[in-house]
């Protein structure tokens, strides 16, 4: 996924960006509302982005401000892995970057791009029941919420981006 705008860019990482990634997931703030992940985890999870580029349409891929070049934060498209027939959406922010619409401007890149790969899958998003912030961003950004998403640790706001 390459997407520019004044704002921000969304492109693949290079390898030599995992810092910046793993740096990302160092904040207490940013990852208040995640699964819990080791330093090996997110290494391996960057590994498999790095991989998977040539491979998929779906990965994760960085996000930088288009003014200073600053990293931003991370944001993925994927099958979704509770509902295959599903593409999943999601981001992580910086905490200097929240609550100043980039995630907004993200989450529609992302739908753009899911929905030019025609897949005619649904697009969905899940955050953490408590995540008021990003939910109001899936909520400006056309989603719908549904019933909530159970998973065997934990339940989950579940949200589908609303057909035209």
């Amino acid at each position: 996924m390459q997407y520019k705008n004044d704002r921000i860019i969304i492109r693949e990482f290079t390898s030599e960006e995992f810092p910046l990634f793993s740096t990302l997931f160092e904040n207490e703030n940013v990852t208040r509302y995640l699964p819990y992940k080791t330093p090996e985890e997110y290494k391996e999870m960057f590994d498999k982005a790095l991989g998977s580029y040539k491979e998929s349409s779906f990965s994760r891929w960085g996000i930088f401000n288009a003014q200073n070049q600053d990293f931003v934060g991370m944001c993925l498209a994927r099958i979704f892995l509770d509902n295959p027939e599903q593409i999943e959406i999601g981001y992580t922010l910086g905490e200097n970057y929240r609550g100043k619409g980039f995630g907004t401007e993200v989450c529609k890149a992302l739908i753009d791009y899911c929905s030019s790969l025609n897949h005619k899958k649904d697009i969905v998003a899940v955050t953490d029941l408590d995540n008021v912030g990003s939910q109001k961003v899936l909520l400006k950004s056309g989603f719908g919420r549904i019933e909530n998403l159970a998973r065997e640790d934990r339940e989950l706001a579940y949200f589908i981006l609303q057909k035209k």
